[in-house]
């Protein structure tokens, strides 16, 4: 973010504003730390605001300090959309493109408030009037940890903001693992335990929270994969009918598509998720190395995301779909045996 800009959000955010809050839809625990960390620092700043997410989040984020002032979009449309348009300024966080927010992208497309975007992902769209994107960062959370530092604000930062911040980097860096996680990502997490967050806490309350149902479920999915040692790739599907058979919640197959890297030899996995009720198979992607994802979900899969981490989806049946990606495979051949 340029002085320019600092400058002119700083000025906006000196006055009183009606703020809104959004992240992405199905948001991640970048997504809603980095809202509420957000939303608690706006409030610091004695400004009007609230958080409208576009969907349902997953029970295991559902702890973090403000987390009961969320609006969700689809279940309180009246009260969501009344606050958007009385909006006179709107963050969109964890993500940077208005096609990411489902059935909200109208309502913002017609909004005149002042947006201000603070994102990681590759290839921003041009909806905002002021911009904070780097492709470098680690998570959103750690973006916003600069935000506030960039308007002088880091001291403000209490208790409830660093556990926010410090969920936010643990789950999108992997814990700590990704190679986007730098020397200054563990200098903002030091900074963050220091100001209050209680790592512990937020690790067990994201990860060690398992019903019996998602372990089932995940025995489901191991026994599915497929190893394509030709291509150093795995797979992971998934039908509506098994996520059914094992009482499938928003969230519980977070992570699955990881397990696919632990084996030897392999550096691109992939899960693929029948979504009936959508009409859709929705497809995350992982990987590696220097094989970009990312552009491999842009061209095939009507996706995108970070190189080694994207998301996808497929509007044709799952047995389709992997035929479709087996067969595109050997295009890929010499980049997936380094």
């Amino acid at each position: 973010m340029n002085l320019e800009d600092i400058n002119a959000v700083s000025n906006l955010l000196s006055k009183p504003q009606n703020i809104v809050i959004v992240p992405h839809k199905n948001p991640d625990g970048d997504a809603i730390g980095s809202t509420l960390a957000l939303w608690h620092y706006l409030k610091t700043k004695g400004q009007k605001v609230h958080i409208v997410v576009p969907n349902d989040y997953p029970k295991f984020l559902k702890w973090m300090p403000g987390h009961e002032q969320i609006l969700n979009f689809e279940k309180e449309n009246s009260q969501a959309k009344a606050l958007i348009e009385e909006a006179t300024v709107i963050f969109t966080l964890d993500f940077n493109h208005l096609g990411r927010i489902g059935q909200m992208e109208a309502i913002l497309n017609d909004s005149q408030a002042t947006f201000i975007m603070i994102d990681h992902h590759q290839a921003p769209s041009d909806y905002a009037h002021y911009m904070y994107s780097d492709v470098s960062m680690s998570s959103t959370c750690e973006m916003i940890y600069n935000f506030i530092e960039f308007l002088g604000d880091d001291e403000k930062i209490n208790p409830e903001m660093a556990i926010c911040l410090y969920t936010g980097i643990m789950t999108d860096t992997g814990s700590f693992k990704y190679t986007s996680t730098t020397s200054r990502t563990h200098r903002v997490v030091a900074a963050l335990i220091d100001k209050g967050a209680e790592n512990t806490k937020a690790h067990n309350l994201v990860y060690d929270t398992n019903t019996p149902n998602r372990l089932h479920l995940l025995g489901c999915a191991l026994k599915n994969m497929v190893i394509l040692e030709e291509y150093n790739t795995a797979y992971i599907t998934l039908s509506q009918d098994e996520l059914e058979t094992y009482g499938y919640q928003k969230g519980d197959t977070e992570g699955f598509v990881n397990y696919g890297l632990t084996l030897h030899g392999i550096f691109f996995a992939v899960i693929f998720i029948e979504n009936k009720e959508e009409g859709i198979v929705k497809i995350s992607f992982r990987s590696e190395g220097e094989f970009s994802v990312n552009e491999f979900a842009r061209k095939h899969f009507n996706g995108g995301g970070h190189t080694n981490a994207a998301g996808g989806r497929s509007d044709v049946s799952l047995q389709e779909t992997i035929e479709y990606f087996v067969s595109i495979l050997k295009e890929y051949k010499a980049q997936l045996n380094p």
